[in-house]
């Protein structure tokens, strides 16, 4: 009788994990952590300094399943702006929880933190190409075109670089390892293995959905949509490149879902973008495999979580450690 359960035990696991799952998935790496995003629900895990693994779930805003926020090429930048918001406030909690109470980020250090970024990637990412591209056009006569090609380029190589020299600091190393978990994760899990840190180790940390393949995807469209609108002044440029960032989000978030559910055009469409994650991920520990695992969990699982969280549930999260 017992060999009899047993052999149904196996038959009913390896049916449970024979189809690959299709419910959507996703997430990012935070500071000794991984944040999953789920069909309904967010999860969070965190490694603490004494090892033991800190969760948190939450409900998802329903917003962005609302209205004209759940439209094609306008569901990308609802999209964008909700994995951004989210994304910010659990970073914040993560490096609370991994750097422990008494080195506890404030408001203000995360607020200048922000600031830093956010100037970082406007000199860098719009206004560097776009006056190198106006130096190049001066000196060598660049068509409206060509100018806007030789923008992308930069702004890519920019981008690459900046990635290559961040990956050479060791707590950003750390956080790519996380970043390769939570790929291997996600890939586990969508082709129906078992969650198990031995299974998910054994799967690829190259995901197509990834952020990164997005940010290539964004500067790739760019080129497109910025040379449709016609030339003008730098002050155009750079508010029409504002203006349109939502429109090119919304384009290039499109396409990724269409590449990632093709298993012919699509695969090799984003393949060179797909390259970029041997730069942003790092193969993980089975420590870090483990988090991710828990973070996926507690996404799929939320064990009646109601709340969506708010900067008041991020306080009182804190709070109780």
């Amino acid at each position: 009788m017992k060999d009899i359960i047993t052999v149904l035990r196996r038959m009913t696991l390896s049916a449970a994990f024979a189809v690959p799952k299709k419910i959507p998935v996703g997430g990012q790496a935070v500071i000794e952590g991984v944040l999953m995003k789920g069909p309904e629900h967010w999860g969070l895990a965190v490694r603490e300094p004494g090892g033991s693994i800190w969760l948190k779930a939450w409900l998802g805003s329903e917003w962005v399943k609302r209205g004209i926020w759940k439209y094609p090429v306008i569901r990308g930048f609802a999209t964008m702006v909700e994995m951004i918001r989210i994304g910010m406030k659990a970073l914040s909690l993560s490096a609370e929880i991994s750097l422990g109470e008494e080195d506890n980020i404030t408001p203000l250090e995360m607020a200048g933190a922000i600031a830093v970024a956010v100037v970082l990637v406007a000199g860098l990412f719009v206004a560097l190409p776009m006056l190198v591209s106006e130096y190049l056009t001066s000196h060598f006569g660049l068509s409206h075109i060509t100018k806007n090609i030789a923008e992308g380029i930069l702004r890519g190589l920019i981008f690459i670089g900046y990635v290559a020299m961040i990956g050479l600091w060791k707590d950003i190393k750390q956080v790519f390892a996380y970043h390769g978990a939570e790929h291997k994760a996600i890939n586990a899990y969508e082709n129906g293995s078992e969650l198990t840190p031995e299974n998910v180790a054994k799967f690829s940390r190259i995901h197509r959905r990834c952020g990164t393949s997005f940010l290539l995807v964004v500067i790739f469209v760019s080129i497109i949509v910025f040379s449709a609108i016609g030339g003008g002044s730098l002050l155009w440029r750079i508010g029409s490149r504002v203006l349109l960032l939502p429109l090119v989000i919304g384009i290039s978030y499109e396409f990724i879902k269409s590449a990632s559910n093709s298993d012919t055009w699509g695969r090799y469409c984003i393949m060179p973008a797909l390259s970029l994650q041997y730069m942003t991920t790092r193969e993980p520990r089975i420590d870090q495999i483990e988090v991710a695992i828990a973070a996926l969990d507690l996404a799929l699982d939320p064990k009646g979580v109601t709340e969506p969280l708010t900067d008041k549930a991020v306080e009182e999260a804190a709070e109780q450690q």
